[in-house]
């Protein structure tokens, strides 16, 4: 018993329990700041509330403080911009930044006219604009392309000499290709100091776009010459060359390139390739390409069943769109005009019928005169004449001359005159200067022996000094 109290006393520290040092108070919890706050909100709910406190606090009356709401309700996916106007409003002086932002969000809006007028404003409130202002507003320009106002923004550009800043200079040759004016595009990226790719990438793509496509390879060409290797966004732009100039050595070059340099094959550079194969013929290349994509959008999809049907693999087309909808892949309007196309060339009038029927019962899809017109070449591909004639009666916009010169051809075909009459009637209402209507109805009447609707037409074409123009067909 000794010997155990002993132990115990000995090895008492050890079964002690030792008291830790007080610890010391809990530091006075002190929020963040509001600004930071506004950076944090994921919905205009918290970004209200937060402007909430800012007004009782007195704090939306610093700029840096306000511009953090703005910047979150202007540009945010969960922004409200007619929220971020009213905010704008109520600041005494904005900032440059804030002019910017608001700028900048009108410029994406349904209405980038704002934008501008928003622009003219702080013009003559006698604010200079700065090398951020700039690529803002004439993206604005870009969406809703007024060419006088792109215009006067180029001459504001080289009053405030920022002609040398290379995204000013990248947001003029945007405006200008976009406006379809090349010639003024291709002027501003030849004045620049210096070039980058993204500069390059731009010119390239506005020549692509606007179906330029020799000029887009003989820059693509310089472009590799001067040491500037391409991105995906270039060479995407280059293969929509090829695919519209029948460039497929080159664009198989490319495509060669791509592989060679590890560039990684995303969505838009895939489809890119798909569809320069696709409308250069080579389906089989395209089908295969298409069928190693790890990823695809409806555009992909398109490109492949629009080339399909282009030459003529019509049942493959078809095919390719069932098993679209079975994989849910939502189609859209290119869709259907492809389709409609593969049953056009190969006569399946039931398969078409139902697929037009199907664009807005199944998908919402308003048809629109380009997938008319396939039906109107499909019925009248198959004599269905007086079918033709009122489905373009019911449709709600105005026949073009493409639908009417459909039914035409049909007429023609089907050797009716009765229609064939009022068609080109109608055609005439649309391009009172078309001659091939006339030499048309012409041959009609000749091959009927109506020889003195023959002489009438002549004349009327003789007194009208209509002619056929050299080298130019009629479409029918």
């Amino acid at each position: 018993m000794r010997k155990l109290t002993s132990l115990l006393k000995r090895f008492h520290h050890f079964i002690t329990p030792i008291t830790s040092p007080p610890s010391p108070p809990p530091k006075p919890f002190k929020p963040p700041p509001l600004s930071l706050l506004a950076d944090r909100c994921s919905s205009m709910s918290q970004l209200k509330q937060v402007h909430a406190q800012m007004l009782v606090s007195g704090r939306v009356h610093d700029n840096y403080a306000a511009s953090r709401l703005l910047s979150f309700s202007a540009l945010s996916p969960s922004g409200d911009l007619s929220y971020a106007r009213r905010l704008f409003a109520h600041v005494e002086e904005p900032n440059s930044f804030m002019w910017n932002t608001l700028i900048r969000a009108l410029a994406d809006s349904p209405a980038p006219s704002d934008a501008v007028l928003l622009y003219v404003k702080m013009q003559r409130l006698g604010l200079s604009p700065g090398k951020h202002t700039f690529p803002f507003l004439l993206k604005a320009c870009v969406n809703f392309q007024p060419f006088l106002v792109g215009r006067q923004v180029h001459s504001h550009v080289l009053k405030h000499g920022l002609d040398v800043d290379l995204y000013v200079i990248n947001g003029l040759v945007r405006c200008y290709a976009s406006c379809g004016l090349l010639d003024y595009a291709r002027q501003v990226f030849d004045d620049a100091p210096e070039k980058n790719l993204i500069l390059w990438t731009t010119m390239v793509s506005g020549y692509a776009q606007n179906f330029r496509s020799e000029e887009a390879l003989q820059l693509f060409d310089g472009m590799i010459e001067v040491g500037i290797e391409p991105c995906d966004a270039t060479l995407a732009s280059v293969l929509s060359a090829c695919a519209r100039s029948g460039g497929l050595e080159l664009g198989k070059q490319i495509h060669l390139f791509i592989k060679e340099k590890g560039i990684a094959m995303g969505v838009i550079l895939g489809t890119a390739l798909v569809d320069m194969y696709a409308k250069n013929g080579a389906i089989s290349d395209a089908l295969r390409l298409f069928r190693e994509m790890p990823e695809k959008n409806t555009a992909t999809w398109n490109a492949v069943i629009c080339g399909l049907a282009h030459h003529g693999h019509a049942k493959d087309a078809l095919e390719l769109f069932q098993e679209l909808e079975k994989m849910q892949v939502q189609p859209n309007d290119v869709t259907f005009v492809g389709v409609l196309s593969a049953c056009c060339h190969a006569g399946f009038l039931d398969v078409g019928r139902g697929i037009f029927d199907s664009m807005k019962k199944n998908y919402g899809i308003e048809p629109k005169v380009e997938h008319y017109g396939c039906m109107v070449d499909l019925l009248g591909r198959s004599g269905r004449l007086i079918e033709a004639d009122d489905l373009i009666k019911g449709m709600k916009w105005e026949a073009d001359v493409v639908v009417l010169g459909a039914l035409l051809t049909a007429c023609k075909n089907h050797g009716n005159i009765e229609i064939a009459e009022r068609v080109v009637k109608e055609i005439l209402k649309v391009e009172p200067g078309n001659h091939g209507v006339h030499i048309v109805l012409s041959n009609m009447y000749a091959e009927v022996g109506r020889w003195e609707d023959v002489v009438r037409l002549r004349r009327v074409m003789r007194e009208g000094k209509l002619k056929k123009i050299p080298g130019q067909s009629c479409g029918w």
